[in-house]
């Protein structure tokens, strides 16, 4: 066996500084790679050989590419060109689509540690009309409001736990802490940046289905997408011209819906923010059953009458399963195969969180005013919540009025206290990993009580498999009242 690094990113200042010194661009293409790697299957020579052999005829390469791709339909060669992409200036609106994007790697500037300055997006559909002036004047006050609830929440916090005071580092998580429930008052317009990194097949996707949105700010996105990616690869980015079926699918089923249910009244504040709408049946039996037909390579059918039989045997066969499992490591893969569907309705802040959890899947709704408000706690504790509601409310206004003459871009003017109802399907390995992050101390209450909630409901559906599910604060001691010792690694000491 022999491994050969082949590649890895660079900065594109390094890319150009080896262009200055003599390097053809082309070879700096990370089509190369795509062309080596799909002639593995039908071509005997060593990769490391084809690799060259591409290397030194890059546009015998495209042409290679364009042809297994769009000729041959082997997509996957794509996969093999990556980009990484500084996108800086977009609002918050347009980077939860961007980030909708599950196989893409994001990182995300946080509103939780960066203090929020006056920039923000004056959408195109409002340019030069009335609205315009109206979204800069909620800017405004919106900025003003920020910095007086900053200023309190940080006094506030600040005398309930003096010990912090004393040192730089608690000064900043104070302050953090403040402009975790400050920003609840920024509107959706408000911009921030993000490092992405994704394969062509992907980013030829994302063109494709940003350039389909209503959202101007999205079209623009996808132009300039395609006009980087293409400018250096330029056989991997083939299919970028929205279809049909991008743009008139979802105007379908939402025509062919109202055929069926007639215009719905307006939505009330839920009485549950979270909870379970479908549950895979004898969750626990059926985890079981998956995990001993893998362990003794029998017939499902055959591992399932074995667990129904002795039904008394199954938590050890679970426990077999978590007994070494530590606070880092996930259960087994058979846990995929139960799963919960959640209805959730929550703010901008706390969906910020959820989507990065990419590999559940979310069917989200518009944002509806009509959801209700989340209003931090901390805001009520320092006797601002009217102010908070006052500016809610002139967002509200603002929404409606965008509404009558752009609707898609209505969500720009909304806050991020605002809400949306959200369809999350998780298997139950994928939950393990949410709530081990999104429940743990550390992690922001908004998102932290929702995970709470869920982690209580999967206890009731599948209380068997779900015995370790906790954050990972509190892993040590969930792991020892099942086994009645501490885990091997504690999270304080990694």
């Amino acid at each position: 066996m022999r491994v050969v690094l082949a590649g890895f990113n660079v900065d594109s200042r390094v890319v150009a500084e080896a262009i200055q010194a003599g390097v053809p661009q082309e070879r700096m293409s990370p089509e190369v790679l795509s062309a080596a790697y799909a002639r593995i299957s039908r071509d005997p020579k060593p990769v490391t050989e084809l690799r060259r052999e591409a290397l030194d005829e890059v546009e015998k390469a495209r042409t290679s590419n364009r042809k297994i791709i769009f000729g041959m339909g082997h997509h996957s060669v794509a996969e093999h060109a990556v980009f990484n992409f500084d996108i800086l200036g977009a609002s918050r609106l347009a980077i939860e689509t961007i980030e909708h994007f599950r196989l893409c790697s994001f990182t995300e500037k946080s509103q939780r540690y960066i203090t929020l300055d006056n920039d923000f997006v004056i959408p195109e559909e409002l340019s030069g009309t009335a609205l315009e002036s109206r979204l800069i004047s909620l800017v405004t006050r919106q900025a003003e409001l920020y910095e007086s609830l900053h200023e309190a929440l940080r006094a506030r916090i600040g005398q309930e736990q003096p010990d912090l005071e004393s040192s730089k580092a608690g000064q900043r998580l104070l302050d953090s802490w403040a402009k975790e429930d400050a920003r609840y008052v920024t509107i959706l317009a408000t911009t921030g940046q993000l490092g992405m990194t994704a394969n062509a097949r992907n980013l030829e996707l994302m063109i494709r289905r940003t350039a389909a949105s209503g959202l101007v700010e999205l079209q623009v996105l996808a132009h300039q997408l395609f006009e980087a990616g293409a400018a250096v690869a330029p056989s991997v980015l083939l299919f970028t011209e929205p279809c049909a079926f991008d743009t008139e699918t979802w105007p379908d089923i939402v025509e062919t819906g109202r055929s069926l249910i007639g215009d719905q009244p307006p939505a009330t504040p839920p009485s549950e923010l979270v909870r379970v709408v479908h549950a895979t049946s004898e969750a626990d039996s059926h985890i079981a059953a998956t995990m001993l037909a893998t362990a003794l390579c029998i017939p499902f059918d055959r591992a399932r009458d074995a667990v129904r039989k002795n039904n008394e045997a199954l938590p050890s066969l679970v426990q077999a399963a978590l007994r070494r499992m530590e606070f880092y490591d996930s259960p087994p893969r058979e846990f995929e195969h139960a799963s919960l569907c959640f209805e959730l309705v929550l703010s901008s802040c706390a969906f910020a969180q959820l989507k990065r959890h990419r590999m559940a899947t979310l069917s989200v709704q518009d944002y509806d005013p009509s959801l209700g408000l989340t209003v931090p706690p901390s805001i009520t504790a320092i006797g601002e919540t009217e102010r908070f509601e006052e500016h809610a409310q002139a967002a509200e206004s603002l929404w409606q009025a965008v509404r009558d003459v752009a609707p898609r871009a209505a969500a720009y003017a909304l806050t991020n206290a605002h809400r949306r109802r959200v369809l999350a399907t998780m298997n139950l390995r994928d939950l393990y990993h949410f709530v081990r992050l999104r429940e743990d101390k550390h992690a922001q209450w908004d998102i932290r009580d929702i995970a709470s909630q869920m982690r209580a409901l999967a206890e009731a559906y599948m209380p068997l498999c779900s015995v370790l599910l906790s954050g990972k604060d509190s892993y040590p001691d969930k792991y020892e009242a099942v086994f009645g010792k501490r885990p091997a690694a504690l999270p304080s000491e990694v």
